[in-house]
C-alpha cells in the first residue's frame, strides 16, 4: 500500500521501439492511453511493477514528472534515448 507521496506503478516495454517504454497508474490500464499511442507502442510486454516516490531515482525519467503524469493522465511515456551520438569536438 502506499501513502500520498508515493504511487505504485506498472512498467511495460514496447514491442515496435526498443528502450520504448510505458508507465500505467493501473495495472494494465491501457484504456487511458490514446488509441494512436498504443498503436505506435505495439504489443506491451510488462516488465516490472514500482513503487515511486519524491526521493526515488529512476534512471532516465524525473520521477516528479513520471507522477504527476500518471496522476493526471493515468499513463507516462518514456521515450528510447537519443540515437544521435554526441560530438567529441562539440
Amino acid at each position: 500500500m502506499t501513502d500520498k507521496q508515493s504511487l505504485n506503478c506498472w512498467i511495460y516495454r514496447s514491442s515496435r521501439k526498443n528502450e520504448m517504454y510505458l508507465y500505467l497508474a493501473k495495472e494494465d490500464g491501457f484504456d487511458d492511453v490514446p488509441e494512436s499511442l498504443r498503436t505506435l507502442f505495439g504489443e506491451p510486454s510488462p516488465v516490472m511493477e514500482l513503487e515511486l516516490s519524491p526521493e526515488r531515482q529512476l534512471a532516465r525519467e524525473d520521477v516528479v514528472q513520471v507522477m504527476q503524469n500518471l496522476r493526471e493522465r493515468g499513463f507516462h511515456l518514456q521515450m528510447p534515448p537519443s540515437q544521435v551520438p554526441e560530438r567529441a569536438d562539440a
